[in-house]
């Protein structure tokens, strides 16, 4: 096996497990509040606006973009890095097939390992902390993503050497 193939096949397995677990700890141990605090706040977000008092309301409704934010996060890093997983351990079985040199093939499988594992994590991260360097750090992840699947397309595309 050679070093781009194992790079992608360890990198995809790595990200599902990773995945797996961030999704079994969401669902054992938060999934349950955040579903109860968005079901709750649209509740008295319906009662304020019946008792007409805007004020309750606005804040009900404020709490649960919050909450909502947060569980639409969680839940996407962990559906990403298992998606993300399975798309490098696929493309494992094709690199050989990459009409580049072993070290071009290699920085792309790095290149595109580190975007699976950096993209979702700044989603994540996004929950703790709502500024620019989250941001970067998703954005970072999905153009590496980008370039690498680029490249491994134009590989791909050109016609092998003997």
């Amino acid at each position: 096996m050679n070093n781009s193939r194992r790079v992608l096949l360890i990198g995809g397995i790595a990200l599902t497990l990773l995945g797996m677990a961030h999704g079994l700890w969401y669902a054992v141990f938060a999934e349950h509040q955040a579903l109860q605090g968005m079901g709750s706040s649209l509740s008295a977000a319906f009662s304020a606006a019946a008792l007409r008092n805007t004020a309750e309301q606005q804040h009900t409704m404020d709490q649960y973009r919050q909450t909502k934010f947060v569980y639409d996060r969680e839940v996407d890093a962990h559906g990403h890095w298992i998606g993300l997983g399975l798309l490098l351990m696929v493309l494992s079985i094709s690199v050989n097939r990459v009409s580049f040199s072993n070290q071009l093939r290699l920085l792309l499988a790095w290149g595109l390992s580190a975007g699976c594992l950096l993209f979702p994590l700044g989603v994540l991260l996004q929950t703790a902390n709502h500024g620019a360097m989250p941001q970067a750090i998703a954005v970072a992840g999905s153009g590496l993503i980008i370039v690498a699947l680029t490249g491994i397309t134009i590989g791909l595309a050109r016609p092998q050497s003997n």
